[in-house]
């Protein structure tokens, strides 16, 4: 299993990326779906890597710039076949080392609050994030939880 920096050009990522943005909408309402889709991870502030095991694509995740000093989790997926594999912690902890080489001083995500992210929000506690108040563009709202990780460079 590899995490390779993905050019979000193939048909696969493209699929698996249509899914994540089904779920959001199915689990969601419209005026708290903050996923991302393709074109919007193909802002330049974005970086995106993939997992495959074998042939099959089991997860991605991006990394988005907000200012030198801090970065964002987005678009974080595990295909419901690769859960409880430890392929999200393997790829969080990938963002994260990407973050501190880059200097963040802080990584933040939003997720959501409803159960079917309570698994999410988990992986993210596991890894030494805490819930924080919004950031950036984002606004108080009862379907949406912040959390941070403070960065040691």
């Amino acid at each position: 299993m590899e995490i390779q920096l993905d050019n979000l050009q193939g048909r696969a990522i493209a699929e698996f990326l249509q899914q994540h943005i089904e779920d959001m909408k199915a689990t969601s309402p419209p005026e708290s779906k903050h996923a991302l889709d393709i074109e919007g991870l193909r802002a330049p502030e974005i970086s995106f890597w993939t997992v495959y095991s074998g042939a099959e694509l089991v997860a991605c995740g991006a990394l988005k710039e907000i200012d030198p000093f801090h970065g964002e989790v987005k678009s974080m997926r595990v295909h419901a076949s690769a859960r409880g594999t430890s392929i999200g912690s393997k790829l969080l902890r990938h963002l994260v080392e990407v973050a501190k080489n880059r200097r963040y001083r802080a990584l933040m995500l939003e997720t959501g609050s409803m159960a079917f992210f309570q698994p999410a929000r988990n992986l993210y506690l596991k890894h030494g994030f805490a819930y924080c108040g919004p950031f950036g563009p984002y606004e108080e709202d009862p379907n949406s939880v912040f959390m941070v990780l403070h960065l040691e460079n």
